[in-house]
């Protein structure tokens, strides 16, 4: 598989939810910083999104639960955990024999509705299946759900007096862009609270503040540990605009640069008085987010 065909998986993944919660930050970070991932993202919405058209919504009566209520309450069953408010007193012997037996009525209904409720679902997941496979697999679908190519249409052209023409072609081949690589430093789950862009062939780091709080007394700083157990080394300090740009990695091979942790950590003015972090750290690796 191709990294164009891999990266369209990621993105339908990342639509469907299917994504663990490192995979899900990575994914939040390349829609950030990457257009034709995030181009790739809205298309797998539309697509999936219009399977949702497909399947009727279902659900139940609204005077449902009001009944059930009064049922369970007329029945004598809400002392048994179900705790209703403004339960009726228990009618007389025979209105509560016909009440239970429009509570057994009832009952029977919810578990048709939700049994139409599963099938539902699952013709939904079945059919967001058979989506993925004829674009990935197709060979294993049935020859009836495979995606017909269109027919071939053979034109025949007489010619009368052939006439040999060269013809001298030039392409331009574009040339090869560098690889770039993002790390995220998540402030939870949802969001990150900086985005850490490298770009190799220039030493150049880019890191934009996304969600992290500002303040007027403190500083963030940012710090590289080449490999684990070493003590990081100071990269200098993060302004305080969305944007800081700086060479700060002119002295580091690639190969260093890649494989290194980052760190950012919170510090008072002026940045950490020892030359190591002295407040709170968040740490992020990179990932190449272009080929």
């Amino acid at each position: 598989m191709s990294m164009d065909e891999d990266r369209d998986g990621f993105a339908a993944e990342y639509v469907l939810g299917t994504l663990d919660a490192e995979e899900r930050a990575q994914a939040d970070a390349l829609l950030l910083v990457d257009q034709d991932f995030a181009a790739k993202v809205r298309h797998w919405e539309r697509r999936l999104g219009e399977l949702t058209a497909m399947v009727a919504p279902v659900e139940p009566p609204a005077p449902l639960w009001e009944r059930i209520k009064a049922g369970l309450a007329s029945a004598g069953q809400a002392a048994g955990g179900l705790h209703l408010p403004e339960v009726a007193a228990p009618p007389p012997r025979a209105e509560a024999a016909v009440a239970a037996a429009e509570i057994i009525h009832m009952q029977q209904r919810m578990q048709r509705w939700r049994g139409f409720s599963t099938i539902t679902w699952l013709a939904a997941a079945c059919l967001v299946g058979i989506v993925l496979v004829r674009e990935y697999k197709p060979d294993v679908l049935p020859p009836e759900l495979r995606p017909q190519e269109p027919p071939v249409r053979l034109v025949t052209q007489v010619v009368e007096k052939p006439v040999e023409v060269v013809k001298e072609v030039v392409r331009e081949v574009p040339a090869a862009r560098p690889a770039q690589f993002v790390a995220s430093f998540q402030k939870d789950e949802q969001s990150p609270a900086f985005l850490l862009t490298v770009d190799l062939d220039k030493r150049m780091v880019t890191v934009r503040m996304v969600a992290a709080e500002r303040m007027s007394d403190k500083t963030y700083q940012l710090w590289m540990a080449a490999q684990p157990g070493q003590p990081p080394s100071s990269l200098g300090l993060i302004g305080t605009g969305e944007f800081t740009e700086r060479a700060m990695l002119a002295n580091y091979d690639p190969a260093v640069i890649t494989n290194a942790t980052y760190g950012i950590s919170l510090e008072p003015l002026g940045g950490s008085p020892t030359g190591q972090p002295t407040g709170p750290v968040m740490h992020a690796r990179l990932v190449q987010a272009t080929p």
